[in-house]
C-alpha cells in the first residue's frame, strides 16, 4: 500500500524535478501540502499530487491547443 501522504524528496521523484522545485511550488501554493510535527515539515498528499498531474495535464492540452505546431515548408 502507497503511503497516503509524501515527503517533498519524494514528489520531486514522482515528477523527476529538484528537492528546490517541489519546495517552490508548495510554498507558492501552486500545490497544496501540509505542514506537520514541531519543525514544520511539509508533507504532500499523494491525492493531491494526482490532483495536480491532471490539472498539469489540461493545462498543457489547452497551450497545445492555443499554440499549435506550424511545420516549416522546405526551402
Amino acid at each position: 500500500m502507497e503511503p497516503r501522504f509524501l515527503l517533498l524528496s519524494d514528489v520531486a521523484a514522482e515528477l523527476n524535478v529538484s528537492d528546490s522545485q517541489v519546495y517552490h511550488m508548495v510554498r507558492s501554493g501552486e500545490l497544496p501540502a501540509i505542514k506537520i510535527g514541531g519543525r514544520g515539515q511539509w508533507r504532500v498528499e499523494r491525492a493531491q499530487l494526482e490532483r495536480y498531474i491532471e490539472q498539469k495535464y489540461a493545462e498543457t492540452a489547452a497551450w497545445v491547443r492555443g499554440n499549435p505546431l506550424v511545420e516549416r515548408e522546405p526551402e
